[in-house]
Protein backbone atom coordinates (compact mmCIF):
# COMPACT_ATOMS: atom_id res chain seq x y z
CA UNK A 1 0.00 0.00 0.00
CA UNK A 2 1.59 3.43 -0.96
CA UNK A 3 -0.59 6.29 -0.22
CA UNK A 4 -0.34 8.61 -3.36
CA UNK A 5 -2.94 11.19 -2.22
CA UNK A 6 -4.97 12.41 0.48
CA UNK A 7 -7.30 15.13 0.98
CA UNK A 8 -9.94 16.04 3.80
CA UNK A 9 -13.06 15.42 2.52
CA UNK A 10 -15.62 17.14 5.17
CA UNK A 11 -16.45 16.94 9.17
CA UNK A 12 -20.02 15.20 9.72
CA UNK A 13 -21.84 15.96 13.46
CA UNK A 14 -23.97 12.42 12.86
CA UNK A 15 -24.07 9.33 10.97
CA UNK A 16 -26.93 11.16 8.68
CA UNK A 17 -24.27 13.93 7.55
CA UNK A 18 -21.51 11.57 6.51
CA UNK A 19 -20.92 11.38 2.44
CA UNK A 20 -22.42 8.86 0.82
CA UNK A 21 -20.61 5.34 1.17
CA UNK A 22 -19.62 5.00 -1.98
CA UNK A 23 -16.00 3.58 -1.41
CA UNK A 24 -14.39 1.27 1.84
CA UNK A 25 -13.84 3.13 5.17
CA UNK A 26 -11.36 2.31 7.47
CA UNK A 27 -11.81 4.14 10.64
CA UNK A 28 -9.54 5.09 13.61
CA UNK A 29 -10.61 5.52 17.28
CA UNK A 30 -9.21 5.97 20.50
CA UNK A 31 -9.22 7.18 24.09
CA UNK A 32 -8.71 10.83 24.45
CA UNK A 33 -4.87 12.07 23.54
CA UNK A 34 -3.68 8.77 22.23
CA UNK A 35 -2.67 10.21 19.19
CA UNK A 36 -5.18 8.99 16.73
CA UNK A 37 -4.57 12.72 14.57
CA UNK A 38 -0.78 11.91 14.57
CA UNK A 39 -1.04 8.52 13.66
CA UNK A 40 -3.15 9.45 10.53
CA UNK A 41 -0.63 12.27 9.58
CA UNK A 42 2.37 9.44 9.72
CA UNK A 43 0.39 6.62 7.75
CA UNK A 44 -0.48 9.88 5.06
CA UNK A 45 3.17 11.03 4.94
CA UNK A 46 1.39 14.42 6.01
CA UNK A 47 1.99 16.35 9.36
CA UNK A 48 -0.81 18.71 9.23
CA UNK A 49 -3.50 16.80 7.42
CA UNK A 50 -5.72 15.85 11.18
CA UNK A 51 -5.30 18.43 13.37
CA UNK A 52 -3.51 17.63 16.23
CA UNK A 53 -4.41 19.23 19.48
CA UNK A 54 -3.05 19.47 23.20
CA UNK A 55 -6.18 19.48 24.10
CA UNK A 56 -7.60 16.14 24.84
CA UNK A 57 -11.39 15.67 23.34
CA UNK A 58 -10.70 18.29 20.47
CA UNK A 59 -12.15 15.48 17.54
CA UNK A 60 -15.98 15.88 18.36
CA UNK A 61 -16.94 15.04 14.46
CA UNK A 62 -16.65 12.19 12.46
CA UNK A 63 -13.70 13.49 10.14
CA UNK A 64 -13.36 11.74 6.43
CA UNK A 65 -10.06 11.79 4.63
CA UNK A 66 -10.01 10.79 0.67
CA UNK A 67 -7.01 8.34 0.38
CA UNK A 68 -5.29 7.62 -3.08
CA UNK A 69 -9.19 8.37 -4.38
CA UNK A 70 -10.35 4.65 -3.77
CA UNK A 71 -11.31 4.53 -0.26
CA UNK A 72 -11.64 6.83 3.23
CA UNK A 73 -9.78 7.01 6.61
CA UNK A 74 -12.20 8.07 9.23
CA UNK A 75 -11.33 9.77 12.43
CA UNK A 76 -14.24 9.10 14.94
CA UNK A 77 -14.60 11.24 18.20
CA UNK A 78 -12.53 10.23 21.02
CA UNK A 79 -14.37 7.99 23.55
CA UNK A 80 -14.12 8.87 27.51
CA UNK A 81 -12.43 12.58 26.33
CA UNK A 82 -11.56 14.53 29.57
CA UNK A 83 -13.60 17.55 29.41
CA UNK A 84 -17.18 16.99 27.57
CA UNK A 85 -19.63 19.05 27.43
CA UNK A 86 -22.83 17.33 29.92
CA UNK A 87 -25.55 17.95 27.07
CA UNK A 88 -23.08 16.67 24.38
CA UNK A 89 -21.57 13.52 26.18
CA UNK A 90 -24.40 11.20 24.71
CA UNK A 91 -24.68 12.53 21.93
CA UNK A 92 -21.12 11.80 20.65
CA UNK A 93 -21.15 8.39 22.14
CA UNK A 94 -24.75 8.05 20.05
CA UNK A 95 -22.78 8.97 16.96
CA UNK A 96 -19.52 6.62 17.39
CA UNK A 97 -22.16 3.49 18.08
CA UNK A 98 -24.20 4.46 15.01
CA UNK A 99 -21.72 4.74 12.84
CA UNK A 100 -19.82 1.90 13.32
CA UNK A 101 -23.17 -0.36 13.82
CA UNK A 102 -24.32 1.13 10.76
CA UNK A 103 -22.24 2.13 8.06
CA UNK A 104 -21.90 -0.07 5.12
CA UNK A 105 -19.01 1.07 3.97
CA UNK A 106 -16.85 0.29 6.95
CA UNK A 107 -14.42 -2.96 6.68
CA UNK A 108 -12.70 -2.30 9.88
CA UNK A 109 -12.17 -0.53 13.15
CA UNK A 110 -8.55 0.23 14.40
CA UNK A 111 -8.60 1.04 18.15
CA UNK A 112 -5.91 2.82 19.66
CA UNK A 113 -4.45 1.92 23.01
CA UNK A 114 -1.79 4.02 24.72
CA UNK A 115 1.16 1.40 24.93
CA UNK A 116 2.34 3.31 28.21
CA UNK A 117 -0.33 2.23 30.55
CA UNK A 118 -2.15 -0.69 32.05
CA UNK A 119 -5.11 -1.55 30.90
CA UNK A 120 -8.35 1.14 31.15
CA UNK A 121 -11.32 0.10 31.84
CA UNK A 122 -13.09 2.12 29.21
CA UNK A 123 -10.37 1.11 26.77
CA UNK A 124 -11.30 -2.49 27.87
CA UNK A 125 -15.39 -1.68 27.47
CA UNK A 126 -14.89 -0.25 24.26
CA UNK A 127 -13.38 -3.30 22.41
CA UNK A 128 -15.51 -5.97 24.19
CA UNK A 129 -18.49 -3.76 23.02
CA UNK A 130 -16.60 -4.05 19.01
CA UNK A 131 -16.45 -7.69 20.02
CA UNK A 132 -20.46 -7.99 20.53
CA UNK A 133 -20.76 -5.92 17.04
CA UNK A 134 -19.09 -8.68 14.91
CA UNK A 135 -17.50 -5.70 13.41
CA UNK A 136 -13.73 -6.71 12.35
CA UNK A 137 -11.35 -5.15 14.21
CA UNK A 138 -7.36 -4.45 14.87
CA UNK A 139 -5.47 -3.00 17.70
CA UNK A 140 -3.05 -0.41 17.23
CA UNK A 141 -0.95 0.28 20.53
CA UNK A 142 0.60 3.82 20.59
CA UNK A 143 3.66 5.80 21.92
CA UNK A 144 5.44 2.50 21.93
CA UNK A 145 8.86 4.74 22.20
CA UNK A 146 7.87 6.08 25.59
CA UNK A 147 8.79 2.74 27.27
CA UNK A 148 11.37 -0.01 26.96
CA UNK A 149 10.00 -2.82 24.64
CA UNK A 150 9.19 -4.86 28.02
CA UNK A 151 7.11 -2.88 29.56
CA UNK A 152 5.26 -2.16 26.20
CA UNK A 153 4.98 -6.03 25.80
CA UNK A 154 3.13 -6.43 29.58
CA UNK A 155 0.89 -3.68 29.02
CA UNK A 156 0.12 -5.33 25.89
CA UNK A 157 -0.42 -8.84 27.03
CA UNK A 158 -2.34 -7.39 30.05
CA UNK A 159 -4.56 -5.84 27.99
CA UNK A 160 -5.44 -8.68 26.13
CA UNK A 161 -5.91 -10.31 29.29
CA UNK A 162 -8.33 -8.01 30.35
CA UNK A 163 -10.25 -8.04 27.16
CA UNK A 164 -10.19 -12.08 26.89
CA UNK A 165 -13.05 -13.92 25.32
CA UNK A 166 -11.55 -14.22 21.51
CA UNK A 167 -13.36 -17.11 20.10
CA UNK A 168 -9.90 -17.19 17.97
CA UNK A 169 -6.18 -16.21 17.51
CA UNK A 170 -7.62 -12.74 18.51
CA UNK A 171 -7.30 -9.20 16.11
CA UNK A 172 -4.39 -7.82 14.54
CA UNK A 173 -2.28 -5.96 16.64
CA UNK A 174 0.28 -3.45 15.48
CA UNK A 175 2.93 -1.43 18.24
CA UNK A 176 3.64 2.71 16.98
CA UNK A 177 5.43 5.71 17.03
CA UNK A 178 5.59 8.67 15.73
CA UNK A 179 8.54 9.30 16.73
CA UNK A 180 10.58 6.39 15.30
CA UNK A 181 7.98 5.41 12.73
CA UNK A 182 7.07 1.89 14.19
CA UNK A 183 4.59 -0.08 12.70
CA UNK A 184 4.09 2.70 9.71
CA UNK A 185 4.98 -0.07 7.18
CA UNK A 186 2.86 -2.52 8.97
CA UNK A 187 -0.12 -0.53 8.93
CA UNK A 188 0.00 0.35 5.58
CA UNK A 189 0.31 -3.40 4.41
CA UNK A 190 -2.47 -4.49 6.38
CA UNK A 191 -4.82 -1.70 5.13
CA UNK A 192 -3.93 -2.59 1.54
CA UNK A 193 -5.44 -6.60 2.72
CA UNK A 194 -8.52 -5.37 4.19
CA UNK A 195 -9.51 -3.05 1.72
CA UNK A 196 -11.67 -4.85 -0.80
Amino acid sequence: MRIKSSTFITSATDVGSCPEPTVPELAFIGRSNVGKSSLLNLLTGRESLAKVSSTPGRTQLINFFNINDTFRLVDLPGYGYAKPLKHDRFRFQDMIVNYITGRVSLQRVLVLIDSRHSPHTIDVEFVQWLQGTQVPLALVFTKTDKLKPAPVEKNIADFLEATGGWKDEGPPIFRTSIKTREGRGELLSFMGQVLP
